[in-house]
């Protein structure tokens, strides 16, 4: 199963998309051994729209089409579900099991995503109550998702 990120905003040279891409690459290498790969990464830029509203919806029609079709779509919202490691690793492992073939996990602009959005998401989920920085969601995801491989794959990496 591909697993494709969207993000509205571009992350810079620097340290933040140094240890993002860091662990990126390690789920890159660990993943396939268990069904899981990377896929996509798309960035856009953050609309320039007059209106908060404006806004969510023209980078939501950007999200809409980076998607492929048939792709489940997973958002990232301080309001979505909060799991743990392990429950995020048996989310994705259950749906690789259950033969999706692509995932899109987006994380939306500084004004969050589009309410439409939402309505069509196969899941939201959180990174905690807290709001953090765009630079700092793609790197928690990024770690998240190769200790998901690492929990799949029973490798240490993961200590309860």
């Amino acid at each position: 199963m591909k697993l494709s990120l969207f993000a509205v905003g571009r992350l810079k040279a620097g340290p933040e998309k140094d240890l993002a891409t860091r662990y990126l690459d390690r789920f890159a290498k660990a993943g396939p051994a268990i069904g899981l790969e990377l896929g996509r990464q798309v960035e856009v830029a953050e609309s320039r729209a007059s209106s908060s509203d404006s806004r969510k919806r023209e980078e939501a029609g950007l999200l809409d089409k980076a998607l492929p079709e048939g792709c489940l779509l997973v958002l990232l919202d301080e309001r979505g579900k909060l799991l743990d490691s392990p429950a995020f690793a048996d989310l994705l492992g259950g749906w690789r099991d259950g033969g999706k073939r692509e995932v899109m996990i987006a994380i939306g602009g500084a004004d969050g995503l589009d309410p439409a959005l939402h309505a069509r998401a196969d899941a939201v989920l959180c990174l905690g109550r807290m709001t953090w920085p765009h630079q700092l969601v793609r790197i928690l995801l990024a770690e998240q998702l190769y200790r998901a491989v690492t929990i799949l794959s029973g490798h240490p990496y993961h200590r309860v």
